[in-house]
């Protein structure tokens, strides 16, 4: 407890002791197990638990029985810690491609970000997506090179894909003291001295000379390092030429390059065996931005969106933004960043898209599952509250300002799955299940097909969908069956149609009248989108939106197999109204026809979307791993070799991906991976689309049968 009162203490008065930093990476490069490891070294925790760990334990930050059984991480969780008068908050995120709303909401709120690579894997597919998502927010990171105790180990090597696959300027602040089994430590090329860990957890640090047979490299990284910082501080470059560079020279010059997002420090050494990580929290203190280095920006309500910076300061009217929503079992969590102004137990604060006032029963800080309560935060900082009503991306504030924060991106589901719960019982648990995750997770959806009477949840693939499949069984006791996936496939439109619609019902009294005129062709845009250039009043204005309505609810269901559409722009130059009998709904039926009209003439087809598969396999499996792609329509985007492993870039589509992992363990002796994320919507082969259209509409007749 005296622990975390000075942390407030120190919160409120000054901004300069706090970092807000996620761990981001990609699939089983140890985010987890260095989290642990810092945990256990910052003494948040007293004994350290391995993923997947013998002890039956797990890992603190994989809190739930599903992460803890699977060994990977589906949630991304937050916690806090102190180091060297620093306080830090971190998220650990999932590495997995489906669960990657998770990473996006994380970086969204956060300064900083440590980018872990596996020594032997390097930069990964995940890697890329992972970083794609920085780049997005303007996210300064660190990169540790993770795993140098490994077998094939070659952090060099790592760094190199860092700058040709990512474009990142990387630069080595440390080289491994040895690699593989004979990995022992780090080489600091700020300090040159060679650091070791001691003690039954590496908690013990040693300085020493470098040794001789390393010394030639070390200080061959320690020129290079000099010259690429040197850019960032007109005094080192006086200091190099002068011959009186001092350590605090160089760690000034890595910081500036770090927050101008021109450079990234690369640190090595291996969380599983205990080195480095002392020195890489370290690096985080120094290097990455504390919040007031961070420039945020609200649009002002009141001022037709005008943009705002924000300035953190506990001071200044509160602003604060929603990033994540959890049930727990007191009720909603809501996880919140502080970008300005204090918050204090008791306080009303203002949701800015709702307008609603509430009153802040709880506040919370989060250590994985567990809950600490506090009496205030201020700006920087990020916590959760209990008992606030909100959507995820909600911005709220103390009503003295009408600022709305700009939320996050949201990837489109494109795997679909049908759940039917087997009696009544199971239905209640179904609903009150998908109602909690649909408002955790943007990127899961779900709908009632009212044609088959069946639940369809949708996701970001199969394992998405599993484990949310799962988690209804164990934590809602939902009994179901489950139908095969089923592929978001589109329609679109390939060529321009005219129409020229009029929409004529009289049935006694006044009747319904309406006539649009124009024309419809492919958009560049991808979404549905309406252009009006009516001229001299031959639709009245007030129609106008009704027409754009009635297009509107036709992208929904697409004539050609009842798949919704994209892609399409309407043009409206003309029609005719009647005094007496033009409506709203008179116009949007006229719209409706006018759609119906020219759909079919402006050859429809069908889109898939393609996903983007990377397999990493051993060099001798290559060929096999070719020959599995080219099977499912695969379109092979490049090889490559780096030693005893081969990765293989292509684009599959994902109709063709289900049950990939079987086949792919079986060609390869179970020595494959692969990741695969959503790419772009494509046509599907004319063959293959008859087929598609067929099954669609024989499942038609027979649900009216």
């Amino acid at each position: 407890m005296r622990e975390r009162s000075l942390w407030l203490e120190i919160m409120v008065s000054d901004q300069t002791p706090l970092r807000n930093i996620g761990i981001s990476a990609h699939i089983d490069s140890g985010k987890t197990t260095l989290t642990e490891r810092i945990l256990y070294y910052t003494k948040r925790i007293h004994a350290i638990h391995d993923v997947k760990g013998k002890d039956g334990v797990g890992a603190t930050m994989d809190f739930m029985e599903l992460e803890k059984e699977r060994g990977i991480t589906i949630q991304s969780a937050a916690t806090f810690c102190t180091w060297k008068g620093h306080a830090i908050n971190i998220i650990d995120t999932p590495g997995h491609v489906d669960f990657t709303i998770e990473v996006e909401r994380a970086l969204r709120v956060l300064d900083g970000a440590v980018l872990v690579l596996c020594a032997v894997g390097g930069v990964q597919s995940q890697s890329v997506t992972v970083d794609r998502q920085m780049v997005r927010y303007k996210v300064p990171r660190l990169a540790f090179i993770n795993k140098c105790d490994r077998t094939g180990a070659d952090p060099f090597r790592v760094a190199r894909q860092l700058k040709d696959k990512l474009n990142h300027n990387a630069v080595f602040l440390q080289i491994p003291l040895g690699l593989e089994f004979d990995h022992r430590g780090i080489i600091d090329l700020v300090t040159m001295q060679a650091v070791t860990f001691q003690g039954d957890s590496g908690e013990i640090i040693e300085e020493t000379d470098i040794p001789a047979e390393f010394l030639d490299l070390a200080r061959e990284k320690r020129e290079a390092l000099l010259d690429a910082v040197s850019l960032y501080s007109d005094e080192l470059t006086e200091a190099i030429l002068d011959d009186r560079v001092t350590e605090e020279l160089i760690h000034d010059a890595i910081r500036a390059g770090t927050l101008s997002l021109h450079l990234t420090p690369v640190l090595v050494g291996s969380a599983y065996k205990n080195k480095g990580v002392q020195l890489l929290m370290d690096a985080v203190t120094r290097y990455l931005p504390n919040p007031s280095d961070s420039t945020n920006q609200a649009l002002d309500l009141d001022r037709d969106e005008a943009q705002v910076t924000l300035e953190t300061a506990p001071d200044r009217p509160l602003v604060m933004l929603t990033f994540k929503l959890e049930m727990s079992r007191y009720g909603q969590l809501t996880y919140v960043r502080l970008y300005q102004g204090t918050i204090r137990k008791g306080d009303t604060i203002i949701n800015t898209r709702t307008g609603k006032r509430t009153k802040v029963g709880r506040l919370i800080r989060m250590h994985a599952d567990e809950m600490e309560d506090i009496e205030s935060a201020s700006a920087g900082d990020i916590i959760a509250l209990f008992g606030i009503d909100c959507a995820s991306g909600d911005t709220f504030t103390d009503g003295t300002v009408s600022y709305a924060m700009t939320s996050m991106h949201v990837p489109a589901p494109v795997i679909s799955l049908a759940i039917k719960p087997k009696d009544k019982k199971a239905e209640i648990h179904i609903s009150k299940a998908l109602t909690r995750f649909t408002k955790e997770d943007p990127t899961f959806r779900t709908y009632l097909d009212e044609e088959t009477g069946e639940t369809i949840i949708s996701g970001m693939g199969e394992l998405h969908l599993d484990v949310y499949v799962e988690r209804m069984r164990r934590e809602y006791q939902a009994d179901m069956e489950t139908g095969m996936p089923k592929v978001a496939y589109r329609e679109t439109i390939t060529q321009r149609s005219d129409f020229n619609y009029t929409h004529k019902k009289q049935t006694g009294g006044s009747g319904q009248y309406g006539r649009v005129a124009g024309f419809m062709e492919p958009s560049l845009e991808g979404e549905f989108q309406f252009v009006n250039k009516i001229t001299g009043g031959s639709i009245p204005t007030e129609f106008i939106p009704s027409c754009e309505k009635g297009f509107q609810s036709c992208m929904n269901k697409g004539s050609l197999a009842g798949f919704p559409i994209v892609g399409v722009q309407v043009t409206i130059n003309d029609g005719a109204s009647h005094s007496v009998d033009s409506s709203d709904l008179a116009f949007q039926q006229a719209a409706i026809g006018a759609f119906r009209e020219a759909y079919g003439k402006s050859s429809p087809v069908l889109l898939e979307p393609v996903m983007r598969v990377v397999v990493e396999t051993p060099s001798e499996f290559q060929g096999t791993v070719l020959g599995t792609l080219n099977q499912r329509r695969g379109m092979i985007i490049s090889t490559s070799e780096d030693g005893a492993f081969s990765t293989v870039e292509s684009e599959v589509p994902l109709s063709e991906m289900f049950g990939y992992s079987t086949v792919l363990r079986s060609a390869t002796q179970g020595k494959a991976e692969f990741t695969m994320e959503f790419g772009r919507y494509n046509p599907v082969p004319k063959s293959i689309a008859e087929e598609i259209v067929k099954k669609q509409k024989e499942d038609q007749k027979s649900l009216k049968k």
